[in-house]
């Protein structure tokens, strides 16, 4: 959204915050000359529909003056179309990030809203290639974009030297992830990991999400080191030996495409993963990471990742590997298929009519 700001103006709607009494409204943040973050602040209410009137009251309002029909709708969840079916955009996106369906608490309308909105798109973007494949005969005009990262912020790890006080002072091996810790984090396996290598330090990083954070395993040599800055991850990263992505096998992992495999790799972090579809076609096809299957696996990858002290013949398959992936490119794809789509190849009279692009919702924890 920041480089389509660049040429467009947006307009990315956050999940409203709930208050007790006073007026309902949207907040206003301005992130760029043409971007804006757009926070609705809704009084308390019983249930879904009355949350979706407010919102489509906001809604109204926000295109009082505004011409709907100069506006794309660029849709994170298929829940917003909620408060938004009744309007008629230029141009309608389907940002299909994950399975959201298979996610814990889904709304038991979600496959429906999603039928409905593969109606409603002209066009469909997914955040991995087996989601695609899943997808693909849904729509007609259906692409594949698995996350790009910023490689150079997270190349910083490779030559920092200065971890975060919070981790620095934990002695010994560290083996770390990030990401949110929810249904999908296999806690069985990093328990058995910890009780049997007691001298390795595990370091969690990320908010406890959707699980009861008692059924979290607790020992000394596990850290849960809370939500951090992204701006601070490269630091974190630094100072580990082997990054993890210890996720379960069932039908909330069956599509994901985890953005933290390329950003560990750029870091320079060995990576070793539970059989995660679209990481072991892109990533251990091509024997960037290992991929283990029980806590012995894991144990024994790990083990052979600590004893490599010279990473460079590995650190420069992974830099070849990566050089294809940017976000300038997932933005040129994009904005390629918008103007095809559209039906006017000339970019001037396409961004003419592209001139604003509206994002109903972002979804983070969990659909609406």
């Amino acid at each position: 959204m920041n480089r389509f700001s660049r040429f467009l103006t947006v307009y990315f709607f956050e999940e409203p915050i709930f208050t007790t009494g006073g007026e309902c409204y949207i907040a206003y943040i301005q992130k760029q000359p043409n971007l804006w973050i757009c926070v609705p602040h809704l009084t308390e209410s019983q249930n879904q529909e009355e949350i979706n009137a407010l919102q489509m009251f906001l809604l109204c309002s926000f295109f009082k003056k505004k011409r709907q029909e100069d506006f794309i709708f660029w849709y994170y969840t298929p829940m917003a179309l909620g408060f938004s079916r009744s309007f008629n955009p230029k141009l309608v996106i389907y940002d299909c990030m994950d399975e959201l369906s298979t996610f814990r608490f889904a709304p038991p309308t979600l496959k429906s809203e999603e039928r409905k909105l593969f109606q409603k798109a002209d066009i469909v973007f997914t955040g991995g290639y087996s989601l695609y494949e899943a997808k693909r005969n849904d729509h007609s005009n259906i692409h594949p974009f698995p996350s790009s990262i910023d490689k150079a912020h997270f190349e910083k790890a490779r030559n920092c030297n200065a971890e975060p006080i919070s981790q620095s002072v934990i002695p010994g091996p560290k083996i770390g992830y990030y990401g949110v810790i929810d249904e999908r984090f296999d806690i069985d396996l990093v328990r058995e990991i910890a009780e049997k290598r007691p001298g390795w330090q595990i370091i969690l990083i990320g908010p406890i999400v959707k699980i009861d954070p008692g059924t979290l395993p607790r020992r000394n040599n596990i850290h849960y080191l809370g939500s951090q800055e992204y701006n601070d991850l490269p630091l974190f990263l630094s100072g580990w030996d082997v990054a993890l992505i210890p996720f379960l096998i069932n039908e909330s992992t069956r599509f994901v495409s985890p953005t933290k495999t390329p950003e560990y790799l750029a870091a320079g972090r060995p990576v070793v993963s539970t059989p995660i579809t679209d990481v072991i076609f892109h990533y251990e096809s091509n024997g960037l990471i290992d991929i283990a299957t029980d806590s012995d696996d894991f144990i024994a990858a790990i083990e052979s990742k600590i004893k490599i002290y010279d990473k460079r013949e590995w650190l420069q398959r992974v830099d070849q590997f990566l050089s294809d992936n940017s976000w300038d490119k997932t933005f040129n794809g994009m904005r390629s298929l918008l103007i095809s789509t559209v039906g006017d190849r000339d970019d001037r009279r396409a961004d003419a009519v592209l001139h604003a692009v509206k994002t109903i919702e972002i979804l983070n924890a969990a659909p609406s």
